[in-house]
């Protein structure tokens, strides 16, 4: 390790590694454009693994301000995502059919980090373990994330302890089974949103929630109109379903009862 008197940019940033992580298998121009896009998005999968699990630390705390900061980046993060594909989508369909025989089976359906941040929002899962080699640092994460509370079941436990009552089913159960939406647990929500100042730190924490599931929404959008601007409806690399499945996730919310209560207030 250098000292701080000799540190350059490139020694703090690990430049000489990073610049040399692109290696691209084809002679064609726009596959160094395709592998720079899902780093620089797996970079940002890293940070949002860190926000997210400081944010559940925190909610665990009680300390509800200030997980106000951390969820605000992450919705950030992810309109930065999403504007990834603005990019991406320059590229057109026979620029891509130029080197797409070279991903041979690989596929972002088995990027490990999205789908801890997917685990760490309650989108629980256990088939996409298989796509991480047992014993490797990938699976010991996202067994983890697979076995512990979601943020949501964070929050309804913080809310349960500031004296909501709220049935066990929603603060004490399986974290590894996917969240049921709970029509008690909307209601205690509701009350949040009737009396905001009364409520205000949980008021506040709702709508930083929201924002990241209005974001999710919007990312898995993009993505899926991306891949039908360049491939169609083609089966993706890897034998997966491609734009069929990427459609069918748009509609989920990691947050439910926050959007069905909006329609009872």
């Amino acid at each position: 390790m250098k000292s701080a008197d000799d540190m350059t940019y490139g020694d703090y940033l690990g430049l000489d590694q990073l610049l040399a992580a692109q290696n691209p298998q084809s002679e064609h121009h726009d596959e160094l454009l395709f592998i720079i896009i899902h780093q620089t998005k797996e970079l940002w999968l890293k940070q949002m693994v860190a926000e997210l699990k400081a944010a559940a630390e925190l909610i665990r705390g009680d300390r509800l301000t200030e997980v106000h900061k951390i969820l605000s980046r992450v919705s950030r993060i992810q309109a930065v995502l999403t504007l990834s594909w603005d990019i991406l989508s320059t590229m057109t369909p026979a620029d891509y059919l130029k080197f797409r025989g070279v991903l041979g089976t690989s596929s972002g359906f088995q990027s490990a980090q999205f789908r801890q941040i997917e685990f760490l929002f309650g989108f629980k899962d256990a088939g996409h373990l298989r796509f991480q080699p047992e014993g490797s640092a990938a699976r010991a994460a996202l067994e983890e994330a697979y076995q512990s509370p979601s943020l949501w079941d964070e929050a309804n436990r913080a809310l349960a302890r500031a004296g909501f009552e709220l049935p066990s089913e929603a603060i004490e159960r399986d974290w590894t089974q996917a969240y049921v939406p709970n029509e008690q647990v909307e209601d205690a929500w509701a009350t949040i949103y009737r009396d905001p100042e009364r409520w205000w730190v949980f008021y506040q924490l709702a709508e930083k929630l929201v924002d990241i599931d209005d974001a999710t929404a919007t990312w898995r959008h993009k993505h899926a109109i991306t891949v039908e601007r360049v491939i169609g409806f083609k089966r993706g690399t890897g034998g997966t379903a491609g734009v069929s499945y990427l459609q069918s996730t748009i509609g989920k919310r990691a947050f439910p009862e926050l959007w069905t209560l909006r329609t009872k207030l």
